[in-house]
Protein backbone atom coordinates (compact mmCIF):
# COMPACT_ATOMS: atom_id res chain seq x y z
CA UNK A 1 0.00 0.00 0.00
CA UNK A 2 1.70 3.55 -0.83
CA UNK A 3 2.47 5.74 2.12
CA UNK A 4 3.40 9.49 2.02
CA UNK A 5 6.25 10.55 3.49
CA UNK A 6 5.61 11.49 7.36
CA UNK A 7 7.30 12.99 9.47
CA UNK A 8 9.14 11.03 12.06
CA UNK A 9 7.91 12.54 14.94
CA UNK A 10 4.93 14.24 14.30
CA UNK A 11 3.73 16.74 17.19
CA UNK A 12 0.21 14.41 17.96
CA UNK A 13 -2.42 16.60 20.07
CA UNK A 14 -2.60 14.57 23.14
CA UNK A 15 -6.40 14.77 22.87
CA UNK A 16 -5.51 12.78 19.34
CA UNK A 17 -2.90 10.37 20.77
CA UNK A 18 -6.00 9.55 23.56
CA UNK A 19 -8.52 8.95 19.95
CA UNK A 20 -6.14 6.24 18.41
CA UNK A 21 -6.80 3.94 21.68
CA UNK A 22 -10.46 4.19 20.70
CA UNK A 23 -10.17 3.53 16.90
CA UNK A 24 -7.69 0.21 18.05
CA UNK A 25 -10.52 -1.12 20.12
CA UNK A 26 -13.70 -0.67 17.89
CA UNK A 27 -11.23 -1.96 15.21
CA UNK A 28 -10.28 -4.94 16.78
CA UNK A 29 -14.09 -5.89 17.79
CA UNK A 30 -14.78 -5.49 14.13
CA UNK A 31 -12.37 -7.94 13.22
CA UNK A 32 -13.10 -10.45 15.83
CA UNK A 33 -16.73 -10.70 13.87
CA UNK A 34 -14.84 -11.03 10.74
CA UNK A 35 -15.25 -7.59 9.11
CA UNK A 36 -12.72 -6.83 6.91
CA UNK A 37 -13.04 -3.63 5.76
CA UNK A 38 -14.30 0.00 7.37
CA UNK A 39 -15.04 3.48 6.48
CA UNK A 40 -14.20 6.57 8.35
CA UNK A 41 -18.07 7.39 8.98
CA UNK A 42 -18.59 3.56 10.73
CA UNK A 43 -15.33 4.18 12.62
CA UNK A 44 -16.61 7.78 13.57
CA UNK A 45 -19.77 6.41 14.28
CA UNK A 46 -18.35 3.44 16.51
CA UNK A 47 -15.92 5.71 18.83
CA UNK A 48 -18.28 9.14 18.94
CA UNK A 49 -16.50 11.30 16.57
CA UNK A 50 -16.65 13.22 13.23
CA UNK A 51 -15.40 10.76 9.63
CA UNK A 52 -12.74 14.47 9.71
CA UNK A 53 -11.51 13.75 12.59
CA UNK A 54 -11.25 10.71 12.13
CA UNK A 55 -9.27 11.11 8.62
CA UNK A 56 -7.37 13.89 10.70
CA UNK A 57 -6.15 11.99 13.73
CA UNK A 58 -4.48 9.20 11.18
CA UNK A 59 -3.38 11.42 9.10
CA UNK A 60 -0.80 12.81 11.59
CA UNK A 61 0.89 9.16 10.84
CA UNK A 62 0.14 9.06 6.79
CA UNK A 63 -2.77 7.50 4.81
CA UNK A 64 -3.83 4.49 5.40
CA UNK A 65 -7.32 4.16 3.61
CA UNK A 66 -7.92 2.85 -0.07
CA UNK A 67 -10.18 4.43 -2.85
CA UNK A 68 -13.33 2.40 -2.88
CA UNK A 69 -12.10 0.17 0.33
CA UNK A 70 -12.02 2.01 3.18
CA UNK A 71 -9.42 0.89 5.64
CA UNK A 72 -8.41 -2.55 5.62
CA UNK A 73 -9.16 -3.55 9.40
CA UNK A 74 -6.22 -6.38 9.99
CA UNK A 75 -2.87 -3.22 8.56
CA UNK A 76 -5.00 -0.47 10.02
CA UNK A 77 -5.00 -2.30 13.83
CA UNK A 78 -0.98 -3.16 12.67
CA UNK A 79 -0.05 0.10 11.94
CA UNK A 80 -2.10 1.88 15.19
CA UNK A 81 -0.07 -1.03 17.39
CA UNK A 82 2.80 -0.25 16.05
CA UNK A 83 2.19 3.81 16.82
CA UNK A 84 0.73 3.41 20.34
CA UNK A 85 3.96 0.98 20.61
CA UNK A 86 1.47 -2.23 21.69
CA UNK A 87 3.31 -4.06 18.74
CA UNK A 88 5.57 -5.60 21.62
CA UNK A 89 5.61 -7.06 24.63
CA UNK A 90 6.25 -4.65 27.75
CA UNK A 91 7.80 -5.42 31.04
CA UNK A 92 5.35 -3.69 33.61
CA UNK A 93 6.38 -3.48 37.85
CA UNK A 94 3.12 -2.44 39.92
CA UNK A 95 3.59 -0.47 43.49
CA UNK A 96 1.24 -0.64 45.82
CA UNK A 97 -0.57 -4.22 46.65
CA UNK A 98 -4.03 -2.69 48.73
CA UNK A 99 -6.86 -3.11 46.97
CA UNK A 100 -6.75 -1.15 43.70
CA UNK A 101 -3.48 -2.95 42.90
CA UNK A 102 -4.91 -6.31 44.02
CA UNK A 103 -7.36 -5.94 41.38
CA UNK A 104 -4.46 -4.72 38.72
CA UNK A 105 -2.72 -7.49 39.34
CA UNK A 106 -4.98 -10.05 38.82
CA UNK A 107 -6.69 -8.85 35.67
CA UNK A 108 -5.45 -10.97 32.68
CA UNK A 109 -6.58 -8.08 29.70
CA UNK A 110 -3.29 -5.98 30.03
CA UNK A 111 -0.89 -9.21 28.74
CA UNK A 112 -3.81 -8.88 25.83
CA UNK A 113 -2.63 -5.43 24.88
CA UNK A 114 1.22 -6.12 25.12
CA UNK A 115 1.61 -4.96 29.06
CA UNK A 116 2.77 -7.89 30.90
CA UNK A 117 3.33 -7.43 35.10
CA UNK A 118 6.78 -8.75 35.88
CA UNK A 119 6.92 -7.36 39.45
CA UNK A 120 4.91 -6.35 42.24
CA UNK A 121 5.85 -4.15 45.23
CA UNK A 122 4.60 -3.62 48.48
CA UNK A 123 6.09 -2.56 52.08
CA UNK A 124 3.60 -4.01 53.99
CA UNK A 125 4.80 -6.98 55.60
CA UNK A 126 1.70 -8.93 55.10
CA UNK A 127 1.52 -8.05 51.72
CA UNK A 128 5.22 -9.13 50.93
CA UNK A 129 5.65 -12.65 49.67
CA UNK A 130 1.65 -12.85 48.59
CA UNK A 131 1.22 -14.53 45.17
CA UNK A 132 -0.79 -13.74 42.12
CA UNK A 133 -0.29 -16.00 39.43
CA UNK A 134 3.08 -16.30 38.88
CA UNK A 135 4.17 -13.79 40.67
CA UNK A 136 5.50 -13.02 44.54
CA UNK A 137 4.98 -9.35 45.77
CA UNK A 138 8.45 -8.49 46.38
CA UNK A 139 9.17 -5.75 49.24
CA UNK A 140 9.42 -1.98 48.04
CA UNK A 141 12.97 -1.99 49.63
CA UNK A 142 14.43 -3.98 46.70
CA UNK A 143 12.83 -1.86 44.06
CA UNK A 144 16.12 -1.13 42.02
CA UNK A 145 18.05 -4.94 41.81
CA UNK A 146 14.62 -6.23 40.73
CA UNK A 147 13.19 -3.75 37.65
CA UNK A 148 16.88 -3.70 36.49
CA UNK A 149 17.30 -7.75 36.14
CA UNK A 150 13.84 -8.28 35.34
CA UNK A 151 14.30 -5.79 32.33
CA UNK A 152 11.27 -3.45 33.21
CA UNK A 153 10.08 -0.31 31.94
CA UNK A 154 7.07 0.85 32.88
CA UNK A 155 5.60 1.24 36.42
CA UNK A 156 2.27 1.92 37.90
CA UNK A 157 2.38 3.97 41.24
CA UNK A 158 -1.37 2.59 43.19
CA UNK A 159 -0.04 3.58 46.80
CA UNK A 160 -1.80 6.35 48.84
CA UNK A 161 -0.86 10.05 47.34
CA UNK A 162 1.42 10.55 50.81
CA UNK A 163 4.04 7.76 49.50
CA UNK A 164 3.72 8.52 45.65
CA UNK A 165 6.49 10.54 45.06
CA UNK A 166 8.73 8.53 47.05
CA UNK A 167 7.69 5.64 44.95
CA UNK A 168 8.07 7.16 42.08
CA UNK A 169 11.33 8.77 42.90
CA UNK A 170 12.78 5.02 43.27
CA UNK A 171 11.33 3.75 40.42
CA UNK A 172 13.02 6.37 38.44
CA UNK A 173 16.24 5.37 39.95
CA UNK A 174 15.68 2.19 38.79
CA UNK A 175 15.51 3.53 35.36
CA UNK A 176 11.90 3.19 35.03
CA UNK A 177 11.14 5.31 31.59
CA UNK A 178 7.34 5.36 32.14
CA UNK A 179 5.12 6.11 34.60
CA UNK A 180 1.68 5.07 35.72
CA UNK A 181 0.16 7.01 38.85
CA UNK A 182 -3.37 6.34 40.64
CA UNK A 183 -2.31 8.27 43.50
CA UNK A 184 -4.12 11.22 44.05
CA UNK A 185 -0.84 13.17 43.74
CA UNK A 186 1.15 15.60 41.34
CA UNK A 187 4.54 14.05 40.63
CA UNK A 188 7.81 15.83 40.27
CA UNK A 189 9.83 13.66 37.15
CA UNK A 190 12.88 14.17 35.26
CA UNK A 191 12.15 15.04 31.66
CA UNK A 192 12.62 11.95 30.20
CA UNK A 193 10.74 9.98 32.06
CA UNK A 194 6.78 9.48 30.36
CA UNK A 195 3.80 10.21 32.70
CA UNK A 196 0.32 9.36 32.66
CA UNK A 197 -1.57 10.36 35.82
CA UNK A 198 -5.31 9.59 36.44
CA UNK A 199 -6.92 10.74 40.00
CA UNK A 200 -10.51 8.58 39.68
CA UNK A 201 -12.18 11.30 42.24
CA UNK A 202 -11.26 14.16 39.73
CA UNK A 203 -13.03 11.75 37.04
CA UNK A 204 -16.02 11.78 38.77
CA UNK A 205 -16.15 14.99 39.76
CA UNK A 206 -16.37 15.60 35.92
CA UNK A 207 -18.93 13.04 34.95
CA UNK A 208 -21.32 14.62 37.66
CA UNK A 209 -20.57 18.24 35.83
CA UNK A 210 -21.50 16.80 32.72
CA UNK A 211 -24.49 14.95 34.26
CA UNK A 212 -25.28 18.31 36.07
CA UNK A 213 -25.54 20.34 32.71
CA UNK A 214 -27.75 17.78 31.11
CA UNK A 215 -30.59 18.51 33.25
CA UNK A 216 -33.55 20.18 31.90
CA UNK A 217 -34.05 23.97 33.38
Amino acid sequence: MARRDRDPSPVVPKAAAARLSLYLRFLESLREHGVPTTSSQKLAAGVGVTAAQVRKDLGYFGQFGLPGIGYRIDHLVDELRRILGTDRTWNVALVGIGNLGSALAEYRGFERQGFRFVALFDRDPAIVGRAFGSLAVDSIESVEPVVRVRGVELGIIAVPAPAAQEVADLLVAAGIRGIYNFAPAVLQLPPQVAYVSIDLAVELEQLSFSVTQQRPT
